[in-house]
């Protein structure tokens, strides 16, 4: 990444959460997720009816996630619901991701991508009747993708 690229996205999904994003929307309409801190939930990235979770000025939102539409007569990859009409499916859309201010301070310099696993959701997150589970895959932002994120910050590199 040179000087005058982009700022570089906090968070991105994987096919497979994109897929089950427009299944999961079907049945509930928007969404939002909140990266859990522990506890009960361990640290999964939590899937909610968007405005179901308050946030508030102890959370941070990491970024919208875009989410492709379907394609007509299937989806994108191939994967369930293909060869279905797309119906409102065929648009994008965004879910907005949240964390608390205080866990942000500890995963700032990471990347967060949201898979997609089977075995049992999270007690509360929406994909948990599907067999299946949210999961947080993270790498460390790369020196040009913390200076681009630090000055779009307006903060100095340290």
């Amino acid at each position: 990444m040179d000087e005058v690229s982009a700022v570089p996205e906090r968070v991105a999904l994987t096919p497979a959460a994109e897929q089950l994003l427009r299944t999961l929307r079907r049945q509930h309409g928007e969404l939002m997720f909140h990266q859990s801190g522990g506890c009960c939930d361990g640290s999964s990235p939590m899937c909610y009816p968007d405005g179901d979770f308050l946030t508030g000025d102890a959370d941070v939102q990491l970024g919208l996630l875009r989410v492709p539409g379907e394609v007509p007569g299937g989806d994108v990859d191939g994967g369930p619901g293909a060869g279905q009409d797309a119906g409102p499916d065929a648009e994008p859309f965004t879910v907005p991701v949240w964390m608390s201010r205080n866990q942000f301070e500890y995963w700032k310099h990471t990347h967060l991508t949201i898979d997609v696993v089977p075995g049992r959701g999270a007690g509360f997150s929406l994909e948990a009747p599907e067999g299946v589970r949210f999961l947080i895959r993270s790498r460390l932002f790369d020196d040009d993708e913390s200076r681009a994120l630090l000055a779009a910050e307006g903060r100095a590199p340290a």
